[in-house]
């Protein structure tokens, strides 16, 4: 009996200090199936396949791989046993070359053999359907090729049981599509597949089981042939959670954004934004829909004064209605804008790079936004200590204190401290993007409850967001990009998935002759 399974894990305990991530969990694995691993954030999943995948060694516990009692006690330990993690938060060296970051760490010396792992990369891509330059620096590679290397480099060193940690996060649907059917392939060659995702509709699509865990405990495991999103979020949260996004008519919209004409060039001259047009009011959602890498990430970085933008670009701020003044934000710096008065809150795609600073505490990074406003010479604590608390508490961040370094907590706890930071200084303009991405279902819908209730306060809101039902489901309107253009604004009530869609994909032709 015990031959059909890749993978059991019996009793699996770990603590760190005083919080328990796992205990006593029991996972089983059989040959030749994609296994779902779900939960809330902070459940104890990514803690549990750390241990499988080496990187942590459980306190308690047995783990069989094949039908044997194995000791993973390194990443070697679980590559030599067949085990590969494509983790959640890349794993790459930024200064080195993707074939150099596949040879990382593999046996063979400093030398590394690049015709060689060409090759192997190639055929890897060709099989798969994936596209690595071998010679690309990490550091010039999007989010999604980053992702792409990850998986590769896993394939490259020969696993058979393959852990995918929220893999479909930062694919669009095209190459999520992908990766699915290169993960049927493996399955039915044989392999074995743990996928975490909080994208229920990707669980009950791809995957053959489903095992769940809540607050660090196993609570059971079912065939996706039986089950449904609502049964597997009662059995995630532990009571009936309702899947339903309020969303509120807009009350007396006044215009706080206008955004001309604005264009963005990266550092090698390439057009990522191109001559786009479009006014945000306050007390909306505006939500921004296209394809992964379409010019999302440079519209909010440019208004954020992140970005430079292209001589004759504009993005005026208006305060107080039409009427009123405005702040030109185009060619100042995030400190300047402040300065002015503008109380803009961004939360960026990436939440360590960007967001938040990995080895600083809560309260750190609650200071953050803070520092500059004090009158003394010394840094004020209390203020920062009582915004972190709160946080904590009403979003139910999983965190054994608020001096806890957020490096040390789960990628949805990041997120909501984020989140929880920017809606806390109080904006009149939020800015999000992509706020939901790798959390679980229950945390997510907190995320609109916190987006809708800053509309109702008034605030213009921009929500780039990848999911289109959502989207669809939240936004009062969608400017939907396609190649970095602007390709249409449509109604958030009216507009179908299959339109905003074709949109994503195919230019207006009115558009591309600048009409």
């Amino acid at each position: 009996m015990a031959e059909e399974f890749a993978v059991r894990m019996v009793d699996i305990t770990k603590t760190f200090g005083h919080v328990t991530a796992n205990n006593k969990v029991y996972l089983e694995l059989k040959k030749g199936e994609i296994l779902s691993l779900l939960g809330e954030n902070g459940s104890g999943k990514t803690t549990l396949m750390n241990m499988l995948s080496g990187i942590y060694f459980p306190d308690s516990g047995q783990i069989y791989v094949d039908g044997k009692e194995v000791v993973i006690a390194s990443p070697h330990d679980a590559y030599r046993l067949g085990i590969g993690m494509v983790h959640q938060h890349f794993k790459l060296v930024d200064v080195l070359t993707a074939a150099e970051n596949i040879e990382l760490g593999l046996p063979g010396g400093a030398v590394v053999d690049r015709k060689a792992v060409a090759a192997k990369v190639r055929q890897i891509c060709d099989r798969y359907g994936f596209a690595v330059d071998p010679d690309k620096k990490v550091y010039d590679m999007s989010v999604s090729e980053k992702q792409t290397l990850e998986i590769v480099k896993t394939l490259y060193r020969g696993a058979n049981i393959l852990i995918l940690d929220e893999p479909t996060a930062v694919l669009t649907p095209q190459e999520t599509e992908k990766l699915f059917a290169v993960m049927r392939n493996m399955r039915d060659d044989g392999k074995s597949i743990i996928i975490i995702t909080h994208k229920l509709n990707e669980v009950l699509a791809i995957s053959d089981r489903v095992t769940i865990l809540r607050k660090g405990e196993y609570i059971g495991d079912m065939e996706t042939a039986k089950a449904d999103a609502r049964s597997l979020t009662d059995m995630m949260v532990g009571r009936t959670v309702t899947l339903n996004i309020r969303r509120d008519t807009p009350l007396d919209p006044q215009r706080r954004l206008e955004i001309r004409n604005l264009t963005v060039k990266d550092k090698e001259g390439v057009t990522r934004l191109d001559n786009v047009s479009m006014d945000v009011y306050a007390g909306e959602i505006l939500g921004v829909a296209g394809i992964s890498g379409c010019g999302q990430k440079e519209l909010l970085e440019a208004i954020a004064g992140l970005q430079p933008a292209v001589a004759g670009s504009s993005v005026r701020y208006r305060p107080t209605g039409p009427d009123g003044p405005a702040e030109e934000l185009i060619g100042q710096n995030p400190r300047t804008i402040a300065e002015k008065g503008v109380r803009l809150a961004f939360v960026p795609e990436d939440r360590l790079g960007m967001g938040l600073v990995a080895n600083m505490n809560l309260v750190g990074n609650m200071m953050l936004k803070e520092y500059r406003s004090g009158k003394s010479p010394l840094v004020e604590r209390k203020h920062p200590s009582d915004v972190a608390r709160q946080i904590v508490r009403e979003l139910e961040v999983v965190t054994p204190g608020i001096d806890t370094p957020v490096r040390k907590l789960s990628g949805g706890n990041v997120q909501k401290v984020l989140v929880g930071r920017e809606i806390a200084m109080e904006p009149t303009v939020l800015m999000s993007a992509y706020a939901v991405r790798g959390l679980d279902i229950n945390t997510s819908y907190t995320i609109y409850r916190l987006l809708n209730e800053q509309k109702r306060r008034g605030v213009a809101v921009i929500y780039v967001g990848e999911d289109l039902d959502v989207l669809l489901q939240l936004c009062d309107r969608i400017a939907v990009l396609c190649g970095g253009r602007l390709n249409a604004i449509v109604d958030g009530r009216t507009a179908t998935k299959e339109q905003v869609g074709y949109l994503m994909t195919y230019l207006n032709k009115d558009k591309e002759a600048g009409a």
